[in-house]
């Protein structure tokens, strides 16, 4: 396969991600390509010239964004946003924001925006559709409880193995449990996430480990009192939410490029520390 600078970008972006997300050492990742000059904002087959459209959803949820309010820059997925368009040459005031569904933004078709960011998951059936740039963000798994529980405040990774931890069958929430918790019991395990979000309510287990996106669903509304413990460290191969761009969109090469330069500059860390680990208070477990 001919390698293309936006091919070393999803390349670099990812493996820098993955360095900064690990406890173990990763090896250098390949030279990043830079944002050149044929993607200079005047170059730009914007939807309108001179201003960059950004799609999200509605309602624009925290921590991804705050207030529902993408174009105040808060909250992670704004931030990102707007990191990009300054590595494309545009200021703030050169933004717009549109609301579209998740299920349209990822149907085939003509887009109304030039890039959208609303947690995408990068799946093979959606790349049949549409394209994405490299990757901003790879998911990490997280410990949720209730604020009753034990484990509530607890911030190591070996505070956490006398605890009684779930997790679905065959997630990376249960690999993580397995690979980096080590318990001294046997995880729970369920079958779906309905089941899994009893049992902790009943008390039946001290912990349940899910995705950070899910985590913050499970403790911003659908269980009153439960807390992110804490997030745990990479395990596995994991979900990668990236910029969606219609196919074949002749954006794509200069938006992962200018996603690559921001993880290699490390921005997109200390974004994602700003806005998944301290503003949205889940705590790494190290």
């Amino acid at each position: 396969m001919v390698t293309t600078p936006r091919t070393l970008a999803f390349a670099s972006a990812a493996a820098v991600l993955l360095a900064a997300s690990a406890c173990t050492p990763q090896a250098q990742p390949a030279p990043m390509p830079t944002v050149s000059m044929a993607c200079a904002k005047d170059s730009l087959p914007t939807q309108s010239p001179g201003t960059l459209t950004v799609a999200t959803g509605e309602p624009a949820e925290a921590p991804w964004f705050v207030d529902d309010q993408p174009a105040n820059g808060k909250g992670f997925e704004s931030a990102v946003a707007y990191a990009v368009a300054e590595q494309l040459g545009y200021a703030r005031d050169d933004v717009t924001w549109t609301r579209v569904p998740s299920d349209a933004a990822v149907a085939a078709g003509p887009k109304t925006f030039d890039f959208g960011i609303d947690r995408y998951p990068m799946t093979d059936e959606h790349r049949q559709a549409v394209d994405f740039s490299a990757p901003y963000y790879l998911v990490r798994q997280a410990v949720v409880a209730l604020e009753s529980s034990k484990i509530a405040d607890r911030r190591a990774l070996t505070e956490l193995r006398d605890a009684r931890l779930g997790a679905r069958t065959g997630t990376a929430g249960y690999q993580a449990i397995t690979d980096l918790v080590r318990p001294k019991s046997e995880p729970r395990t369920y079958k779906s996430d309905d089941e899994a979000t009893k049992a902790l309510r009943g008390g039946r287990i001290d912990g349940l480990v899910v995705d950070l996106p899910t985590a913050f669903d499970l403790t911003g509304g659908e269980i009153d009192d439960a807390v992110v413990v804490g997030q745990l460290p990479q395990v596995g191969s994991p979900e990668a939410f990236g910029l969606l761009l219609a196919k074949d969109s002749p954006l794509a090469g200069c938006v992962s490029a200018a996603v690559g330069q921001l993880a290699a500059e490390g921005v997109l860390e200390q974004l994602e520390q700003q806005w998944l680990t301290q503003a949205a208070k889940a705590p790494d477990l190290t």
